[in-house]
């Protein structure tokens, strides 16, 4: 009679390796797609002309994608890409380590999460008023984390 080997259990994908510092991350992604938000606080997006080529657009705005559905999708994409801000290995431009186990930055991070839902569902409805409001909002997540993390004084500190 055989006896039944014990196998490993199976392993699940390893966790991808963080390639951007914290600082690369808001410049590449937060800054980009909170502006597209912001801007629709001074026009309506739906009198943004469409690129020559939207299709080859480098502003969302004016991209196939553009007007109202670009200020929306800025605002999920900031949504979502808040989870990132949570990624364990995530590193400041300074080599000090995110902290993510802080209590405060979490509560930042679940702020911006959010406050990109608010922006989104503020840009559904195409209503000035409502996009002034969530740009409070998204306004004060960005700097409740900012005051705390960027000041260069604080040992914790990600600048």
């Amino acid at each position: 009679m055989e006896r039944a080997h014990a196998q490993a259990p199976p392993q699940g994908p390893a966790a991808p390796r963080v390639q951007v510092t914290l600082t690369q991350l808001m410049r590449g992604t937060f800054y980009p797609a909170a502006n597209v938000f912001f801007s629709a606080q001074d026009g309506n997006p739906a009198d943004v002309p469409r690129a020559k080529d939207p299709n080859m657009a480098t502003d969302p705005l004016t991209s196939v994608f553009g007007k109202w559905e670009a200020v929306e999708n800025s605002a999920l994409a900031i949504s979502e890409l808040a989870d990132l801000l949570m990624r364990p290995g995530q590193k400041c431009s300074n080599g000090v380590d995110v902290p993510i186990g802080n209590a405060d930055w979490a509560r930042f991070v679940q702020g911006l999460r959010d406050s990109g839902m608010t922006a989104y569902a503020a840009a559904q409805t195409k209503n000035q008023d409502k996009i002034l409001d969530a740009a409070a909002v998204m306004s004060t997540a960005c700097q409740n984390c900012h005051d705390r993390y960027r000041k260069r004084k604080i040992e914790d500190h990600c600048k």
